[in-house]
């Protein structure tokens, strides 16, 4: 009994070694990441979405992408107000530089050889350009 005592206690730890090693090898199994290595063709696959790390992570990843999409359209509506306020520019150039141009028109036919010439040319008219100077009126103060 005592041989069967001994062979029987190096078998019960044998026995109790192989479970312990079964169970952290399904422990390990279950534990172990997905996606140890990846490669294109798992990322391309779409096997990287199901490792643990990414599940884990997803919440983070969607802010992510949401701040990236907010970056992209806050840079769109930039460069299009950037876009419009250049458009306005010109215009105000053009605008400015065509009320330049029509101050000196009006400025040219005012003068007073160009009224006077007009005057010449139209006949109709009663104006005329004074003979005598002006006369001064001396009013008495009382």
């Amino acid at each position: 009994m005592k041989e069967d005592k001994t062979k029987g206690e190096p078998r019960e730890n044998n026995d109790k070694l192989e479970l312990k090693q079964v169970i952290a090898e399904q422990a390990i199994e279950g534990e172990a990441p997905l996606s140890s290595n990846f490669s294109l063709r798992k990322i391309l696959g779409g096997d990287i979405l199901t490792a643990r790390i990414i599940r884990r992570q997803i919440w983070l990843v969607i802010l992510v992408v949401f701040f990236v999409i907010i970056y992209i359209s806050n840079r769109y509506s930039i460069q299009k107000d950037l876009i419009e306020i250049d458009q306005l520019q010109k215009e105000l150039q053009d605008a400015k530089y065509k009320a330049l141009s029509s101050s000196s028109q009006i400025t040219e036919k005012s003068r007073e050889s160009n009224v006077l010439e007009m005057l010449k040319n139209n006949k109709d008219s009663v104006l005329h350009i004074a003979t005598q100077p002006p006369y001064i009126i001396n009013v008495p103060e009382q």
